[in-house]
């Protein structure tokens, strides 16, 4: 087997995992890549083709269903997969020949199984290629039409069109369907911004260019394994999105605060905090999950942070013994990720609508719990990586309701290089900054009870 055809087999394992396991795809790529064991040039192309099939896969179903005889939803998993895969190379990669990946797929259908899976793969991508690329007729109605063109759950697609509009929804799925550049933060205890660039480019020949709203922020111009340089190694940067470093500046901690990061893990927003606050003073970093708070002390390790103090339970079971603790306090709260498909497509076909209120009672119990650890005086930033009102507006502004001595605090225009909307929601936009979508709020305590 040849080893593009070894890409298109991890490619279709790690499909299939997502589909039938309901996996991760981040996770299950990780381990298919490590496991196989691939040149670089395949690990690329395996990549390329499990994020591409996943974030158009609604597109593909339909380009694909004129050219099947039988109902796509009905085929076995592999059967579908191995057709939207192929289907991906024929309409979006057009460096890889058309004969190539569909030879490749009947190869692969005829090691897999025996009966009439190779030529009804055959037969149904061989009619799709001679069709140029044509498209079957859209829906009449508009946002049914966006969705199946943009490749979108209806639901979504009609619940953005009915808060945004129709062209602005359109305009969001757009830019939600563009693959992410790698965005990296200068970890300022070693370094400027100006002074990794130049590491980079003299190390990896990596050009970079710097983020639009936050400081501290790289766009590298060529997708890549970051995580591999050696100044990634040596702890000068961290992988994180322009938007999820703005939260840290929201939140604004100052050197000697103590602070508390109710989510911490993977411990990317908690060693910036850190870094904010010059390593001196606290961050207490908390996460329910064991393994994955491991994670957040290997960061600070890794980027030189000592002032992080990792302690296992969830914000509820914690918050007896923290209450009135923390000068600031960052919810980063668990949520349905429906702002940050674009690195994660998997998410439009793992979430649904009924999804929402289930996420929204458990995000009102954290910023309950975490708004009791804030002392008098202090501030507390709520962030989702989510554009959903249940998610956001929903649980902020009945916790003011709930709690006279907390308000919203808002930082002047001036202050934050992304405008506020009322009533004071920083509301960061895929389609408009450029960036994951994200929600936060900033809230004060006053000094009564």
């Amino acid at each position: 087997m040849s080893p593009v055809s070894s890409a298109r087999v991890e490619a279709l394992r790690v499909l299939c995992r997502v589909e039938e396991d309901r996996a991760f795809a981040d996770l299950a790529l990780e381990a298919a890549l490590e496991r196989a064991k691939l040149p670089a040039r395949d690990r690329a192309l395996t990549t390329e083709i499990v994020y591409g099939t996943l974030r158009w896969q609604r597109r593909l179903d339909w380009i694909l269903a004129p050219h099947s005889r039988r109902r796509l939803d009905r085929l076995d998993p592999w059967v579908r997969n191995l057709l939207r895969l192929t289907a991906y190379q024929l309409q979006f990669l057009y460096k890889v020949p058309a004969y190539a990946a569909v030879n490749d797929a009947v190869a692969l259908a005829k090691r897999r199984a025996h009966g009439e899976a190779a030529p009804f793969l055959n037969a149904v991508l061989r009619s799709l290629t001679r069709s140029g690329g044509s498209l079957p007729p859209p829906p009449e109605d508009r946002a049914e039409d966006i969705a199946t063109r943009l490749s979108f759950p209806s639901w979504l697609a009609h619940r953005w069109a009915q808060r945004f509009g129709l062209d602005d929804a359109e305009r969001l799925m757009t830019a939600l369907d563009e693959r992410p550049v790698v965005t990296i933060r200068a970890n300022l205890l070693k370094c400027t911004r100006a002074q990794l660039a130049q590491r980079l480019s003299e190390e990896e020949e990596v050009a970079c260019s710097a983020t639009i709203f936050a400081p501290e922020g790289l766009a590298l111009e060529e997708p890549g394994p970051a995580f591999r340089f050696k100044a990634f190694k040596e702890g000068w940067f961290t992988v994180q999105d322009e938007a999820s470093i703005l939260i840290g500046h929201l939140l604004g901690p100052k050197p000697g605060e103590t602070v508390a990061d109710v989510c911490a893990a993977p411990g990317t927003k908690a060693t910036h905090l850190a870094a904010l606050m010059r390593n001196s003073g606290k961050v207490v970093a908390m996460d329910p999950h064991a393994a994955r708070l491991k994670l957040v002390s290997q960061a600070a390790a890794r980027l030189g942070v000592t002032i992080v103090e990792c302690h296992g339970g969830s914000a509820e079971a914690l918050a007896p013994k923290f209450k009135d603790r923390f000068d600031r306090v960052l919810v980063d709260a668990p949520c349905s990720n429906l702002g940050v498909v674009r690195r994660h497509p998997d998410v439009k076909w793992r979430r649904t609508e009924a999804d929402l209120p289930r996420l929204a009672e458990r995000q009102r119990a954290i910023l309950d719990a975490a708004a009791s650890m804030c002392r008098a005086g202090g501030t507390l930033v709520f962030a989702t990586c989510s554009l959903e009102p249940e998610e956001n507006e929903e649980i902020v502004l009945p916790f003011l309701e709930a709690h006279p001595q907390w308000r919203l605090d808002p930082p002047a225009e001036a202050e934050f290089p992304i405008p506020f909307e009322p009533p004071g929601v920083l509301r960061c936009l895929p389609h408009k900054h450029g960036t994951d979508g994200f929600t936060a709020f900033r809230l004060k305590r006053g000094n009564g009870r």
